[in-house]
């Protein structure tokens, strides 16, 4: 047995003859009669206690806990009263992740995840909670991929409490939880003739951004952040191994997505952009803080910069002068009541890098090399969302297949020929 049972009402007692008897204690017929008692494998005593008439319960329930410690199952009860917003509050804390991840998690689990199931507690989630919370998210019109993301932090939460021992299983991933599917929309690349007239309509000093997005494939922040010294213009290289990243409206300097610094080739045409760019608008001297709002201070000479001498700013920035460079471009329209202009995700600078990919892969570019100059971690990533970009497949199937029909069909031409003479 892992415990024993306490008695409450009644205790053993020793007279002067040596005899035992029990007699009744000044608790008896108060309260809880009995005291389910046992020493948890973290070594702290844990108790349950039970009513008057229901000790074979109280036996029921030790004999339980003995074995799912036997088999490595045991459950610590205090810890399982544990809410979801408080374990998932801890589990933010302690992730080693860089700060603009952990507050992407955090806030997606603020919004998303607490006003639903942030007060259950851990003990009580059942693959059913799981499948509402999800319906729910559903009915608010959030977008497929928006939700798969935020289902696999909160996977990730449930994940870490089974690991700590506080719930047996991760309702996530039940065989009756099916998680939000990706988007599944084809990435519809800018014509050549769109991405020159957005570059027209910028400013001038920001017009070699389009260059560097649309002919080396650089992220926006990556674009905002690029020194004067990564750019190889003797070379033919140019080094991504810095970005502006923005937390809660702070700025600092961090490492490229997934920490992945690369090398991705120059062309001449923007390597030519580039200087006259620099020529045109000499590079500043910026200081922000390293990897964290709050690191330590290091000064970078960016080839970018706003009208005031900073850093360019992204909020700013896609507000004006990218969404009037898009109207501009006639990508999205102006109200005619002169209102705000539309809001267009698809057409965010990461237009830019799905035009360098589309190019690319026109031209043959194997999706490796593609994936490598991209900065994505798995090559696989990049075949998944730009394969209906490779038509050259679809040619190379139809011209495989005439021209095996062909051959046969010239082969019998040849044969009924010979028979006839």
């Amino acid at each position: 047995m892992a415990g024993h049972i306490q008695d409450r009402w009644f205790k053993t007692e020793t007279d002067a003859t040596g005899k035992t008897c029990r007699v009744k204690t000044n608790r008896h017929g108060c309260g809880m009669r009995y005291r389910a008692r046992y020493v948890g494998p973290d070594g702290t005593e844990k108790s349950k206690s039970f009513r008057d008439g229901q000790k074979r319960l109280a036996d029921k329930w030790l004999a339980q806990i003995e074995a799912d410690m036997s088999r490595g199952q045991y459950m610590d009860p205090a810890a399982a009263r544990t809410t979801f917003k408080q374990y998932a509050e801890r589990w933010i804390a302690a992730q080693s992740t860089d700060v603009a991840t952990r507050t992407t998690a955090e806030t997606r689990l603020r919004l998303h995840a607490f006003p639903y199931i942030g007060s259950r507690p851990l003990a009580s989630f059942r693959p059913s909670h799981i499948r509402t919370w999800l319906r729910q998210l559903e009915d608010a019109g959030l977008a497929s991929s928006y939700r798969r993301s935020i289902f696999a932090n909160i996977s990730a939460v449930l994940t870490a409490a089974v690991d700590d021992g506080l719930i047996p299983r991760n309702p996530c991933r039940a065989s009756s939880v099916t998680a939000p599917k990706p988007s599944g929309e084809r990435v519809t690349p800018w014509t050549a003739e769109q991405t020159f007239a957005v570059r027209e309509a910028l400013p001038a000093r920001y017009r070699a951004m389009v260059d560097l997005g649309a002919g080396c494939g650089l992220r926006q922040g990556e674009i905002f952040g690029l020194p004067l010294a990564a750019v190889g213009f003797l070379t033919g290289w140019l080094h991504v191994g810095l970005q502006i990243k923005v937390v809660k409206g702070k700025a600092y300097f961090g490492l490229p997505k997934g920490d992945k610094e690369r090398d991705v080739p120059l062309p001449e045409q923007v390597g030519q952009a580039l200087a006259l760019h620099v020529k045109q608008h000499p590079p500043v001297d910026i200081t922000l803080p390293w990897m964290r709002p709050d690191g330590p201070l290091i000064t970078k000479r960016l080839i970018f910069s706003g009208p005031q001498g900073n850093h360019v700013y992204r909020s700013n920035f896609n507000i004006n002068p990218w969404k009037p460079a898009l109207a501009g471009a006639g990508l999205i329209q102006q109200p005619e009541d002169g209102g705000p202009l539309p809001s267009a995700r698809e057409h965010g600078m990461h237009a830019l890098r799905h035009f360098y990919a589309s190019v690319l892969l026109d031209a043959g570019e194997n999706i490796r090399a593609l994936s490598n100059y991209l900065g994505h971690t798995d090559p696989g990533f990049t075949l998944r969302v730009y394969t209906h970009l490779m038509p050259s497949s679809e040619s190379r199937t139809r011209k495989a297949i005439d021209g095996l029909y062909q051959a046969t069909s010239e082969g019998e031409g040849s044969t009924a020929t010979a028979q006839a003479a």
